[in-house]
């Protein structure tokens, strides 16, 4: 079931230093979000405060909300990993786990929720997540074998099917396709465009092409000057930010002047 995020003021720390300011929006359900930007301005840092994962990092820290449905995914009962339960994340490299099976990497989050399956149900999860993927004719014949052993391309949607396996409602990918050849790039925008009738996406790309093709919505974010903060300049329909940009700095990056 796909969600609605809301971000109000967000500022995100790393220990003393504040590394993104000020950031508000809407994120919309059934949606492909792109967040674009030069590098350094904080795409993928806001990213993964969206999920929690930047916690991770020792003395990150976050002030503001973030609401899935009204939910505060930061209040004080809050369990960082249901949350990452619910916002699943596809990286800028494929990360498949090299010692598993392409089966068993379908089937990995399921199995370390400690949802117990019965073998013919995660057969058909395993199949059902494949096929959502884009993937299941290419790798039917062979699921016991590596997921190291599949092309980038390939390893890039095996990702996303463990990321969809364990039904999120959130899909958060941080430059999926910059690993990949221009073929297997397609086959993830197509996939992208497929899943958004199901899942809320959002995902940072420095390929404007990219989020041209691909996204409903825009956001380019931005530096003032280096040591300062990023964040967001503006949001809109990505036909309007591509178009019409009501900032300068937007119209600036999109044209090619900087970045």
């Amino acid at each position: 079931m796909a969600k609605r995020i809301e971000v109000k003021g967000l500022d995100i720390y790393y220990d003393k230093f504040l590394a993104v300011q000020g950031v508000s929006m809407t994120i919309r359900p059934k949606a492909v979000t792109a967040l674009i930007g030069p590098s350094g301005c904080g795409k993928s840092t806001f990213l993964r405060t969206l999920n929690r994962m930047h916690e991770l990092v020792p003395k990150a820290r976050v002030e503001g909300k973030v609401l899935m449905d009204d939910q505060d995914l930061y209040g004080a009962n809050v369990d960082p990993v249901s949350v990452r339960r619910h916002i699943g994340m596809v990286f800028q490299r494929p990360n498949p786990f090299p010692t598993m099976s392409i089966y068993d990497n379908v089937a990995a989050g399921v199995k370390l929720n400690s949802k117990r399956m019965k073998r013919a149900d995660l057969d058909d999860l395993v199949e059902r997540s494949l096929k959502s993927a884009n993937l299941w004719e290419e790798v039917k014949d062979r699921l016991g074998k590596p997921g190291s052993g599949l092309s980038g391309g390939q390893q890039q949607r095996l990702c996303i099917a463990r990321a969809i396996a364990v039904q999120p409602d959130v899909l958060l990918m941080d430059e999926p396709c910059s690993a990949l050849d221009p073929i297997s790039t397609q086959a993830i925008e197509d996939l992208m465009l497929d899943l958004k009738s199901q899942y809320t996406i959002v995902i940072v790309t420095h390929n404007m092409q990219q989020a041209a093709r691909v996204s409903d919505v825009t956001g380019f974010f931005n530096l003032k000057a280096v040591g300062e903060p990023g964040g967001l300049v503006e949001i809109d329909d990505t036909e309007t930010i591509f178009s019409t940009p009501s900032n300068r700095a937007t119209e600036d990056y999109i044209s090619g002047r900087f970045g």
